[in-house]
């Protein structure tokens, strides 16, 4: 997988929440950190030598450095007591030409090695373990395979794997031709049909470059850091991968991977004797020493500013056609190796550009120029040398030199008046929010947060010990007031190392790549002798005669189905009711003194004509003002007082009929404990006294939003396709299409393009009145034990305050079904005997029928969804058909459609729901899917596949379902969908159950032709056959 550097600049440490179960209520000592504080420097373990042992308290963990006394390797071990167990290692790969070799390698190294020489170890292995992430990623300097897992023995078997792929790889020819490129007739077996350009990452990278942003992303790193490997594509630029050779593949893999150059990384609580041992004996002990030369220099500094221009594709989906043109100013930053000041100019770029009271946002967000600052803004420290980076797109050519000017402006008044002491505090007060809050894969949050300092022999451990950063940064201040001034000064005024960048849409862009691309074919295939075409005829043959064979995995180590927990951990937690008739549910947990608030409000009574507004609603309801703050009060007391308040629309399936649905609006917000009133009393203001009559503010708003969702839909595609596929097949499916379907974008970009706003600003406060009452809610606390009186308390005082209906508002769809939650005797006990009553919508007159649509977008691939109706959740069948598509996915669809069709990926899942999803992302085919996606339904109903391919589908199934649970989610289950623990466990026992007749049996009953309805939907370009026939609708 390809990882370009940050899309939007987030602040470093918004990357890194705290992770982890803290399994331990307070008091109860850390064994793993406490185990890890016992080694001593200079101590010798299986071959490594302990180099510094550092307690980071902030994070809750240990750090242990060691060196590999032989090789040279480093290592960095982060113990924790985090049974959720990671493990990385990464190379520096400075390629420099744009042929993706590194990027071709990371995907060739899985396809096989010495101890494991069957095809595609990687993918095999998502299905003979119970990792919680198991991934590779290409980065501009450096490459990485990261996997997590909370089972001990799975951990080796991963690590085995994984050490062997990196360090002895088979590299085998027609691998590389299948990953990186090749030439291939269009249909392999027929000599006649015309020679074509093929392979993953080709396609990958064809994909890539369909996303404007990315794109601009690119051209910027490579021409402000124009002398070394940052100024090439690591990815592969799709007109020089084709330049690429095996020979050139096997010598960069030789140089760069190799234990003196690597990097390894584990955090967790398995102990870490265990793992230097393994990696000591399968890896490093078969290794000498070599002195690496893939160092980075630095950048010569320019003398004199410079200014590009490039162009890109055009936006079918742009608010405005003659407002298409980007423009930013960047400027280049120290070694992100010194990481105080690393820190500190990622702290000054989140004061310059984040939220409505930053200069740059009033600058250039409120001028009304554009839609949205443009990609990759603020701090970006992934190169060795840092640098930052603003401007704004969606503007008008003629606008590119004001854009300019204010950025100059607003940099020369930074200087002059600082930023206020609340703004610093209110970010200061975010990062100790980060610092807490837990999440469920922090060590791949620490990993890929200390990768490019690591790369560049930075120290890791002083990149991690934020609480120095933050006392020092503190400090300097107190010093120097005008601390933060004279590094703007510095960096962006003094700084001849600046660089302004403009991208504009050429309507001829696609045409001009495919015409390059056809160039550049007929260049490789006219130099062609007869024999080289035979020779490219029985290569295809081979490959395909490859892809096809059945294959023997059973050289791969795996778990057994008898190695997953028969019974799942059951959740505590209360439900009463508040303000008297309010159900909230109460759930204790560890959250390291942090509150998680959420409430959910029902859009049962809500007029049909408002619904495709809620999403709008809900963007803008915390982002316009409420009570007496307006919207930089607003933002300034959400960032000082809470660590976010969110609203977003919810379409719940029901778990017993598929016709049956629940709508509504979360709430969802999070503080630290000392915060919790006045995060309560925001809510109260919100609810009660929210402001919608910010007209300019509500226009910059929409174009962000239609911007965003224009810009999401390259990485998304195939989420669009699924979600239009099953539009017709549910009554709920209309909805989901209705709120977050292409549906929605296209009425955002109908929005933006409104002269007069005001028609759509004047509905907000019709649908508050409808959603902000207490009439149908319901709450939910997660806070520590200790905590739950204060928060009943504050819950309580909020309910009190949120009015009710003034009248008795009916449903407007007039079947209501209430249906009480779940709620068993066993370990999930409710203490009193309240129950939250749920109000579902059904439809008794729903029919379901068959769609195809076609979204025609200027993209040289395609997303392909279909989409068929099943069965809801506590249906036993829906059991079978989840084991079902995992099988699909591994024993066929991955084969059909990545291996031999080229896409970057594909598959089948079932949702919560009950529709059954085959897809394909960034394909270069797309009726030949639907025909691999038949197929794919023949062989599940012909029951191919044996006993062990069931149960591998199974550990992967149950990879997902055991994935862990932060403290802060733990009883959502419940709470939003009614499912009790009980309910989980009844289905986890039939998901164990799940045999080869039930396999076949679903297959039969459902997705046949003729069996269920069916749904389709692509997104992608032009198509005559498509085009040509009139069962498609195109749009």
């Amino acid at each position: 997988m390809w990882r370009f550097s940050g899309r939007r600049g987030l602040c470093a440490v918004q990357r890194l929440s705290c992770g982890a179960h803290h399994k331990v209520w307070r008091g109860k000592s850390d064994q793993a950190c406490e185990r890890a504080l016992q080694y001593k420097v200079g101590e010798k373990i299986h071959g490594f030598t302990v180099k510094q042992v550092t307690p980071v308290p902030e994070l809750f963990l240990t750090a242990v450095k060691l060196n590999h006394d032989n090789t040279g390797a480093r290592y960095l071990h982060l113990a924790r007591e985090d049974k959720n167990n990671l493990f990385s290692v990464q190379f520096r790969t400075t390629p420099m030409d744009s042929t993706g070799v590194p990027h071709v390698l990371e995907h060739t190294v899985l396809c096989g090695s010495q101890k494991y020489p069957c095809r595609d170890p990687f993918f095999k292995m998502l299905n003979r373990s119970l990792s919680t992430f198991m991934n590779a990623f290409t980065a501009s300097d450096y490459t990485m395979y990261p996997f997590s897992t909370q089972n001990p023995k799975d951990f080796q078997n991963l690590l085995s794997v994984y050490l062997d792929a990196t360090f002895f790889p088979c590299l085998r020819e027609l691998d590389f031709w299948q990953e990186g490129w090749r030439l291939e007739h269009e249909n392999p077996s027929d000599p006649q049909s015309p020679l074509i350009f093929k392979g993953v990452v080709f396609n990958e990278m064809k994909g890539a470059f369909t996303d404007n942003e990315r794109i601009f992303s690119q051209h910027l790193q490579n021409k402000l850091l124009p002398d070394h490997t940052y100024s090439v594509v690591s990815g592969g630029d799709p007109l020089c991968i084709p330049e690429l050779t095996w020979e050139q593949l096997k010598e960069f893999h030789a140089t760069h991977y190799h234990p003196s150059n690597a990097r390894f990384f584990t955090y967790g609580s398995f102990p870490l004797e265990q793992h230097l041992k393994q990696i000591h004996d399968e890896a490093l002990s078969k290794f000498q020493k070599m002195e690496p030369s893939t160092a980075v220099p630095a950048q010569q500094h320019w003398d004199k500013p410079r200014e590009f221009h490039i162009t890109c594709g055009p936006d079918s989906l742009a608010t405005d056609a003659s407002k298409q043109t980007t423009v930013s100013v960047s400027f280049l930053l120290p070694d992100i190796t010194d990481t105080f000041e690393a820190f500190t100019l990622n702290l000054l770029s989140s004061l310059l550009i984040s939220g409505p009271n930053s200069p740059f946002y009033k600058a250039l967000i409120e001028s009304g120029l554009g839609t949205d600052f443009s990609p990759d803004v603020g701090y970006n420290g992934y190169t060795r040398e840092a640098y930052f980076n603003v401007g704004l797109q969606g503007i008008a050519e003629k606008d590119v030199k004001t854009v300019r000017e204010i950025i100059d402006r607003t940099i020369e008044e930074v200087i002059e008046k600082g930023f206020e002491d609340d703004r610093i505090e209110a970010l200061l007060h975010k990062i100790e929010i980060q610092m807490k809050h837990q999440s469920t894969s922090f060590g791949l949050a620490l990993t890929s947060y200390i990768a490019s300092c690591w790369n560049h022999d930075g120290d890791p451990v002083e990149l991690l010990q934020m609480g120095n950063h933050l006392t020092k940064f503190r400090q300097c201040l107190k010093e120097n007031p005008k601390f933060l001034q004279e590094k703007v000064e510095q960096y962006f005024k003094n700084n001849q190392h600046k660089m302004t960048l403009s991208m504009k849409p050429d309507d001829k862009y696609y045409e001009k790549q495919t015409q390059m691309e056809t160039e550049k074919l007929a260049q490789k295939v006219n130099s062609l002798s007869q024999a080289d075409k035979q020779q490219i005829y029985q290569k295809g043959l081979e490959l395909r005669t490859q892809q096809s064979k059945p294959q023997d995995a059973s050289c791969l180590p795996a778990l057994k189905v008898s190695d997953i927990e028969p019974v799942m951990p059951f959740t505590n937690f209360d439900i009463a009711l508040a303000a008297g008739d309010v159900p909230v549910q109460y759930c204790p947990q560890p959250t390291n003194g942090m509150v998680y608030f959420r409430a959910f409000s029902s859009l049962n009574t809500l007029p049909e004509e408002l619904r495709p507004y809620v999403p709008l609603f809900c963007n803008v309801l915390t982002k316009l003002g409420c009570g007496i703050l307006d919207y930089r009060e607003q933002a300034q007391q959400i960032e000082l007082k809470t660590g976010g308040m969110t609203v977003s629309p919810h379409v719940l399936p029901d778990d017993s009929q598929l016709d049956t649905y629940e709508q509504g609006v979360l709430f969802s917000s999070l503080c630290l404990e000392r915060n919790l009133p006045d995060m309560m009393h925001l809510w109260s203001e919100i609810f009660n006294n929210p402001c919608f009559e910010e007209e300019e503010h509500f226009k910059v708003l929409v174009k962000m939003t239609a911007q965003e969702l224009s810009n999401g839909i390259p990485d998304s595609g195939h989420l669009y396709a699924s979600l239009r596929a099953s539009k017709t097949l549910t009554p709920s499916g209309d909805l989901k299409e209705t709120f977050s379907g292409m549906d929605q974008v296209r009425l955002m970009k109908r929005i933006a393009e409104m002269t007069d706003i005001k028609p759509i600003l004047r509905k907000l406060p019709r649908i508050k009145k409808y959603l902000l009452n207490c009439d149908n809610m319901r709450c939910s606390v997660n806070a520590t034990p200790q905590q739950m009186p204060q928060a009943e308390k504050e819950v309580e005082n909020f309910l009190r305050n949120v009015g009710r209906s003034k009248k008795e508002r009916k449903p407007v769809r007039p079947h209501i079904v209430e249906k009480p939650t779940h709620s068993g005797p066993r370990g999930s006990a409710h203490v009193s005997s309240s129950q939250i009553i749920r109000k579902l919508i059904t439809d008794p007159t729903f029919k379901p029928c068959q769609m195809k649509t076609h979204f025609v977008l200027p993209f040289p691939v395609n997303y392909v969804g279909e989409c068929v109706r099943t069965v809801p959740y506590a249906d036993p069948d829906h059991a079978s058909l989840k084991i079902l598509a995992r099988l699909m996915t591994a024993k066929f669809l991955h084969t059909e459609i990545r291996e031999k069709g080229g896409a970057y990926g594909g598959g089948a899942k079932l949702s919560h729901s009950g529709i059954f999803t085959l897809y394909s992302y960034r394909d270069p085919n797309s009726i030949e899917t639907l025909q691999s996606f038949g197929k794919a339904v023949d062989w599940a109903k012909s029951g191919k596949f044996t006993q062990q391919d069931i149960d591998e589908a199974k550990l992967s199934v149950f990879s997902a379902v055991d994935s862990p649970v932060a403290p802060s989610e733990k009883g959502m289950d419940h709470f939003l969908y009614g499912l009790s623990d009980e309910m989980k466990q009844a289905h986890r026992e039939q998901l164990f159950a799940v045999s080869h007749d039930q396999l076949t049996s679903v297959s039969h009953k459902y997705l046949g032709i003729g069996k269920s309805t069916h749904s389709l939907a692509i997104l992608g370009p032009e198509n005559p056959k498509i085009a040509k026939d009139p069962s498609w609708i195109v749009r």
